[in-house]
């Protein structure tokens, strides 16, 4: 559980530095040289030889979902929400977790459904009174596929760490970041005028601190950790950043938000995630 506590300290402050630093910037451009960062980072402790080509193959998949197709459109997210809205609606990602493990291991539990009703009526809270296609109904929607890349490619690593003997989690790692690169070139490719993307000199530190520390590190880590709890903590631990980086938002960032409003949508949709990790439930000590 320690890596997936130091991933989500190093992903606080990182909410309000793409919403602060990087706007107005392409968000697919800004999430291929992120993910450049990373990639260049586990580069050296890559071990080619000593995974089969089917595993490179699937662990290069996984990447492009997890980390390439998820920061393509998070990062677009930003162009519609706050960045504490953003935050706050990452709190899906454990039930996304729950549901889809349910549907791997074909054990499904009627209060995994329930909880995401409850997480999504938490969510209308903050989206009541805005009309349909309002910017923040569109961002919702966004990190909703962002979400659901993540929570696949968390669950789909931990099956496929499993298939590989004699390779450590570094050496292997680098994979997952080439194949987000690959799929962060793709969609370049179609929405990308590399010719006009100039960041400044801050801009550039931003996504390099954010390409090697957020990403690069902290998805190792958070990786690391997922080997080592079961699917609950797992699904819980996704919701860890959420306190923290509604407030580095707010304090550090100067957002401002309506407080009652966003405590009642909190505390629903973390209703949620109890209902989906049960608990509720009183147990017994015998």
């Amino acid at each position: 559980m320690l890596y997936l506590l130091l991933a989500s300290l190093a992903w606080a402050f990182s909410f309000g530095l793409i919403k602060g630093e990087l706007a107005g910037l392409d968000a697919t451009a800004v999430a291929v040289l992120r993910l450049v960062c990373a990639s260049l980072a586990f580069l050296p402790f890559l071990r080619l030889k000593k995974i089969p080509r089917r595993n490179a193959w699937r662990l290069a998949v996984i990447g492009a979902v997890q980390f390439g197709v998820m920061y393509i459109v998070y990062l677009e997210a930003f162009a519609f929400l706050a960045a504490y809205e953003v935050v706050l609606f990452t709190i899906f990602t454990p039930i996304y977790v729950a549901l889809l493990d349910g549907a791997l291991e074909r054990t499904w539990h009627w209060r995994h459904l329930g909880a995401a009703l409850l997480a999504f009526l938490g969510a209308g809270v903050i989206l009541w009174h805005r009309a349909p296609g309002s910017n923040v109904a569109i961002g919702f929607l966004l990190m909703q596929v962002s979400n659901l890349c993540f929570a696949a490619g968390q669950l789909a690593w931990r099956k496929e760490r499993a298939r590989l003997n004699n390779v450590t989690e570094r050496e292997a790692f680098g994979l997952l970041y080439l194949g987000a690169v690959a799929a962060g070139l793709i969609a370049s490719l179609f929405t990308t005028d590399w010719t006009s993307f100039r960041p400044d000199l801050t801009q550039l530190g931003v996504i390099i601190y954010l390409g090697v520390i957020a990403s690069g590190v902290g998805f190792f880590w958070w990786n690391l950790g997922a080997l080592r709890v079961n699917s609950g903590t797992l699904a819980v631990m996704n919701n860890a950043k959420i306190p923290v980086g509604i407030l580095v938002s707010l304090l550090f960032f100067g957002e401002s938000a309506d407080l009652i409003r966003l405590l009642i949508s909190g505390t629903i949709m973390l209703a949620a995630v109890g209902l989906a990790e049960n608990w509720f439930t009183a147990k017994s000590d015998a």
